[in-house]
């Protein structure tokens, strides 16, 4: 999931550094006092998530959970990856510095996507059928992250579409998996902290 500098182009990076950046802007502005602690605990769970890589071919795979991130947080999952995602960064190494906004953008996207498509279903209903809809939104999360990936490479150039293809087949075993994490984490918040998803009711869709 983490493009290393130097694999994209000028023009990616800069196009997806502004879009980061206009993310993280949308973010703050959600950021309420009340939900700090929730976003530095996501923030902290996708840094620790990360960590664990299994090498393929030339990538390699990872717990992401950022679909978990984007359906609690909505747009705030923008500033609590990206400090997640500076982490890695500045202290293992994974990807660089300067890709590091096309990197944000790629994983971040996708969590605010699954929150305007599944957030209402979550929040809505049972536990239980609100814990399959956030099944639904982290593997949706993960296909649309290798996705953003995939695409990132194939814009660069035609000898990225390779890679790109791999990225894709490689994260199959992770949507599931990522889908049974989210769906079992959002049952346990639905009982004990139902408040996390309606705190951002008025900014959903």
């Amino acid at each position: 999931m983490h493009i290393v500098d130097g694999a994209l182009s000028n023009p990616v990076v800069i196009a997806g550094t502004a879009m980061a950046i206009g993310g993280i802007a949308m973010g703050l502005k959600q950021l309420t006092l009340e939900r700090i602690p929730a976003t530095g605990i996501l923030s902290a769970s996708f840094f620790v998530a990360a960590l664990i890589h299994v090498p393929i071919g030339p990538s390699s795979v990872h717990l992401v959970l950022n679909g978990l991130a984007g359906l609690i947080l909505g747009w705030a999952a923008f500033p609590a990856l990206f400090v997640g995602l500076l982490l890695q960064t500045v202290f293992f190494g994974f990807g660089g510095v300067t890709v590091i906004g096309v990197n944000l953008l790629n994983i971040a996207a996708p969590a605010v996507l699954a929150w305007l498509l599944f957030g209402r279903l979550v929040e809505r209903g049972t536990p239980m059928s609100g814990a399959i809809w956030a099944g639904v939104g982290g593997a949706f999360s993960i296909a649309a992250t290798t996705i953003c990936v995939a695409f990132s490479l194939a814009l660069t150039g035609d000898e990225f579409i390779p890679a790109a293809k791999l990225v894709l087949l490689a994260h199959i075993p992770v949507m599931v998996i990522e889908a049974l994490l989210t769906g079992a984490a959002v049952y346990l918040v639905r009982q004990v902290r139902p408040d996390l998803f309606t705190a951002v009711k008025g900014v959903a869709p």
